[in-house]
């Protein structure tokens, strides 16, 4: 019984080592586009970390510049030392970062910006993208799930943005993870262990010094907490973030990684299908996820 347990461990083994080397072969494109110039970091900043380490093609687009958010800072210099700040944190992460030069909390679904991200998207040729769920509390939020939602279909469509060619090939659009429950709560199809990219994450949010250790602080009323020094700040930053993980994404990641390692994962990204865009089945989203790898006994 126990040769015959080893034998199908080494086929699985083998197996799982076949998978991988189809996917080294077949890079995944994929674009995250969130509201403001942080956003992409919080939503997915790991999971981009991980695919990026492997050699995939990551790309960040806030469709706003940010100009709009801290307390005495304002305008083109704001939106100058936010872009800066997405800069390093490409550098960070090991990815590009775009910022579009919308004005922030004054975002609309409008063809204009919905035009925008059909290029963007087609020039990064994506087979994936991460946008926001069209629900929540900040109408740039919103309005960004939208704009994506709209452009999922048109992305093909030659006669619109015709200066980009179409893409040939129907990307896979997916939702980054949110709390909210109204009309309908976050579904995780898709959840990621990002346990070793925590770190990393933490450090893309801390080089959004004028978010997370001036801005959000001072909307959140909890500014005297933020301390001074450089890695006194990284560390309060990785106890802030430091979340239980939700029971119903711990379920989910059984299926991506086993229950063994799911019940280990100390932090996870988790990301629900859109139905606007392609269907991947398990083994396409293994295909386009290839960290997505079960651990067999």
């Amino acid at each position: 019984m126990k040769k015959i347990k080893w034998l199908l461990g080494i086929v699985l083994l083998m197996q799982c080592q076949s998978v991988i080397a189809q996917t080294i072969k077949e890079k995944s494109r994929i674009i995250v586009i969130g509201a403001h110039p942080d956003d992409c970091d919080y939503e997915a900043g790991a999971t981009a970390a991980l695919l990026a380490s492997m050699g995939h093609a990551v790309k960040f687009v806030a469709v706003t510049n940010g100009d709009a958010g801290h307390q005495t800072m304002k305008g083109k210099e704001l939106a100058a030392r936010r872009y800066l700040e997405t800069q390093e944190v490409a550098k960070r992460l090991g990815v590009t970062y775009d910022v579009l030069d919308n004005h922030d909390g004054a975002l609309l679904p409008t063809l204009e910006v919905r035009l925008q991200i059909i290029r963007k998207i087609r020039e990064w040729n994506a087979d994936v993208v991460i946008a926001p769920r069209p629900n929540d509390y900040h109408p740039d939020h919103r309005y960004t799930g939208v704009l994506v939602q709209d452009a999922a279909y048109m992305v093909e469509v030659p006669n619109v943005a015709p200066d980009v060619p179409p893409l040939r090939k129907t990307p896979v659009f997916l939702y980054a993870e949110d709390h909210f429950q109204r009309p309908n709560p976050f579904r995780p199809d898709i959840v990621v262990d990002i346990t070793t990219a925590y770190a990393k994450k933490i450090s893309a949010i801390d080089a959004h010094e004028s978010q997370f250790y001036e801005w959000m602080p001072w909307i959140g009323r909890y500014e005297k907490d933020v301390p001074t020094g450089k890695e006194e700040r990284l560390r309060w930053l990785m106890k802030l973030y430091d979340k239980p993980m939700k029971a119903n994404i711990r379920a989910a990641m059984v299926k991506w990684y086993g229950a063994e390692k799911a019940a280990k994962a100390k932090h996870a990204e988790a990301f629900e299908i859109c139905e606007y865009g392609a269907q991947p089945n398990e083994a396409e989203i293994r295909r386009l996820f290839p960290l997505l790898i079960k651990q067999y006994d």
